[in-house]
This record gives C-alpha cells, sequence and structure tokens, in this order.
C-alpha cells in the first residue's frame, strides 16, 4: 500500500502573456507546502510532473520549503489542455483579455460549456487529442505509480488533469468533472491510497499548509 498526493501548481500568470510561469504568489504557496510536507515528516520515493513550466516551478518551490533532492520523472500525459483552443472551439471571434469581474465570469463560463462539449465529442479543439486520449495521457500515470512505485508518490499536475483523474476514479460525467475542475485550488492536495490493483481517494482539493489565518489571502483558484 502506498500514498499518492497530486499537487496542482501554484498560482499561475492568468490575464499575462505567458500564463504558464508561477506568480510571486505561487512560488510562496509551493514553497509553504514543501515547508508543511517536512513538518509532517513526508518523504517522496517517486516524484512525477507534467512537462510544464508551472509544474517545473512548483516542484522546485516544495523541493526548497522541504529540502527534497529527487529527480522527477516527467510525464507529458498530465499536461493540462488547451484553454484557449477549448474556447475557440466554440467561440471562435477573438476574446481581449479579461480585466474586470464580468470578463472573467464570461471566461469561465465559456470554458464551461467548451470542456463539456469536448469531454462529449461535440467539438475537437485545434491542436488537441480527444478526450479519451487525454483521459489516457493521464491515467497512464496513475497505471505506472500502481505498477512500479510504492511508500509515498508526489505528482504535481493541473485542474484538468486532477479533475479527470476524479471523474476517472468516481464514475462522474463530464458536467460534474468540469464543475470539479473549475473549483480546485492553486497548490491544493489531492491524497489517494493505492495498491498494485487500484488508487482509493482519500481527500479532495485540501489547502491543510494554508490552514492558519495569516495564510488566508494565499489561497487562489488561477
Amino acid at each position: 500500500m502506498g500514498t499518492l498526493y497530486i499537487v496542482r501548481h501554484g498560482q499561475a500568470s492568468f490575464g499575462a502573456e505567458d500564463y504558464d510561469q508561477l506568480s510571486d504568489l505561487g512560488g510562496r504557496q509551493s514553497q509553504r507546502l514543501g515547508e508543511y510536507f517536512a513538518s509532517r515528516n513526508i518523504a517522496f520515493e517517486t516524484v512525477i510532473t507534467g512537462s510544464l513550466r508551472r509544474h517545473a516551478q512548483t516542484w522546485e518551490g516544495i523541493a526548497a520549503g522541504g529540502n527534497y533532492r529527487a529527480q522527477p520523472l516527467v510525464w507529458p500525459g498530465l499536461n493540462e489542455y488547451d484553454s484557449e483552443a477549448v474556447i475557440k472551439s466554440i467561440h471562435p471571434f477573438p476574446l481581449e483579455k479579461p480585466d474586470s469581474p464580468e470578463m472573467y465570469r464570461s471566461h469561465f463560463r465559456l470554458l464551461r460549456d467548451g470542456l463539456t462539449q469536448w469531454m462529449n465529442g461535440v467539438v475537437s479543439p485545434s491542436g488537441m487529442p480527444s478526450y479519451p486520449d487525454f483521459v489516457h495521457g493521464v491515467t497512464s500515470a496513475l497505471d505506472h505509480v500502481r505498477a512500479h512505485c510504492s511508500g509515498n508518490v508526489l505528482i504535481v499536475s493541473s485542474g484538468g488533469p486532477i479533475s479527470t483523474i476524479m471523474g476517472h476514479l468516481l464514475g462522474t460525467t463530464p458536467e460534474t468533472t468540469v464543475e470539479l475542475n473549475l473549483r480546485i485550488r492553486n497548490s491544493s492536495v489531492t491524497e489517494l491510497a493505492f495498491n498494485p490493483k487500484r488508487h482509493m481517494l482519500v481527500t479532495y482539493n485540501t489547502l491543510p499548509h494554508l490552514d492558519d489565518p495569516q495564510y488566508a489571502s494565499w489561497v487562489t483558484y488561477a
């Protein structure tokens, strides 16, 4: 029996020219998580990350906070879907960068609709795999963990793959999986128990490292 800790990356740069990098707060969230893990004497026999920059930077922050030295296995199947491509599949006209609450709400309404249609096979966003292929890329990492790992394992990924794992384990509808996706918080921890045959959900989307009131302003979603 082992324990798999699945971490969503720290806050990235939503609305910036390059989303795929942690903000200053995202770096602090990641380092604080590493400090939390170390304070609980949690060490990792295996570390697996997607290949995106924000995944690598999140692991670097965790490693710095917890004084970890593991060399991560990079697993591209844990990468996020292309949200711009998803939105363009249902709204082909250019969108302004969101800079107001209403524009942010509009962005996420379109994303929710596009994701649901992609997952149901209605649209095929440009440059993206089919949803079954996306699921396979994500669940292949779980298969690897069950077949080759033991003890404590850490995965650093994104909201889409993490909610896909939840949908896969719990058999949720695409609509429910999308809702899980849009509510997952930066640097959150999802914990699974595993053995060679299966994974079992223990917790989802928790922030134990930010429980103290002094970190209330560190809770973010993008």
